[in-house]
């Protein structure tokens, strides 16, 4: 039985990426220093490709130019807002200089259906 997801951002600079504080989520040590952080409620997709191998990662949430807000007031930036067919898209600017996926869908949640 399948019990959650996990997923792994790779990035140059690891112990900036790992504040416990950039995003507010709670995190354990899984030894030696390594965080792994809670995730919210997640949905998985399969889109359409050229080739094989390709993930993108976004976080959701409900209202994007207020959580770019809140963000902004932790001195995290966020960049342009894109308003696509399915929703808004923003990136958050990690300190160690990645970027995450930063979406609000405009269509119903899979996450929510099932609860």
């Amino acid at each position: 039985m399948i019990t959650g997801m996990h997923a792994v951002v790779y990035t140059r600079n690891a112990e900036a990426d790992r504040v416990r504080d950039v995003l507010g989520f709670s995190s354990v040590d899984a030894g030696g220093g390594w965080l792994n952080f809670a995730a919210p409620p997640s949905e998985l997709a399969c889109h359409p490709a050229e080739s094989n191998g390709k993930h993108e990662l976004y976080l959701m949430c409900d209202d994007l130019r207020a959580e770019i807000a809140r963000l902004g007031e932790k001195g995290i930036a966020c960049g342009p807002v894109s308003d696509q067919r399915w929703g808004l898209l923003s990136t958050v600017c990690l300190p160690g200089g990645g970027d995450l996926g930063l979406y609000e869908p405009h269509h119903p949640t899979a996450y929510r259906q099932s609860h």
